[in-house]
């Protein structure tokens, strides 16, 4: 049973302004900062950085009507693409000196002109990789993908079969210490993983 303090009680006539009603808005502004910190203590754990970046992992470029030259007919690829990185370099030089006085001091300050040149640090380049086709892509096999890369402690929710950016970020961040950082899952991650059959080629003959 909650007690109200006598000066809040109704009594059945009108109080323009209790005691109760005159201390609220001085303990609100003291009470928000308290509840602020709880709410945000209890959200804090969901928006980590990894949460983020699952979150806007980009939808990979795929390639299916055309590839490299070296394409096998009906084979499918996936193409990442890199920026080219370019570097500014911003210098000042002297364009007029600064005429001395007869006492030796400077009259006018120097003139200074503003030279800005770029150069590229690193080419735009251009990766092709092979990928698993859409008709292989079934609910399965990404449900086994996503316990293949849970049991890597890579991929951490749930397995749904659904390639959704959770998935494709786990797929990233597989594929990025192999030197391809793309979403799109390579057929020689899939072979990796154990999910694809690795093609040996031709048996000899006797």
């Amino acid at each position: 049973m909650t007690h109200i303090p006598a000066p809040c009680r109704s009594t059945g006539r009108p109080r323009p302004h209790p005691p109760c009603a005159r201390a609220l808005p001085a303990i609100l502004p003291a009470a928000l900062p308290a509840a602020l910190a709880v709410l945000l203590a209890g959200c804090a754990p969901a928006f980590n950085s990894q949460a983020v970046a699952r979150l806007l992992e980009p939808e990979p470029i795929r390639i299916t009507a055309t590839g490299p030259p070296s394409a096998r007919p009906g084979s499918c690829w996936g193409r990442e693409q890199t920026p080219a990185v370019i570097e500014t370099e911003t210098r000042q030089t002297v364009l007029q000196p600064p005429p001395p006085n007869g006492a030796g001091s400077l009259r006018e300050p120097p003139i200074y002109r503003t030279e800005t040149s770029q150069r590229i640090v690193r080419e735009r380049r251009e990766l092709w990789f092979e990928t698993l086709c859409d008709d292989r892509l079934t609910e399965d096999f990404t449900a086994s993908l996503q316990r293949a890369l849970a049991a890597r402690k890579i991929h951490t929710g749930p397995i749904t079969g659904q390639m959704d950016p959770a998935t494709r970020h786990a797929i990233r961040r597989y594929q990025r210490a192999q030197g391809l950082d793309s979403g799109l899952l390579s057929l020689a991650a899939a072979r990796q993983l154990g999910l694809v059959e690795v093609d040996l080629g031709p048996l000899p003959r006797d």
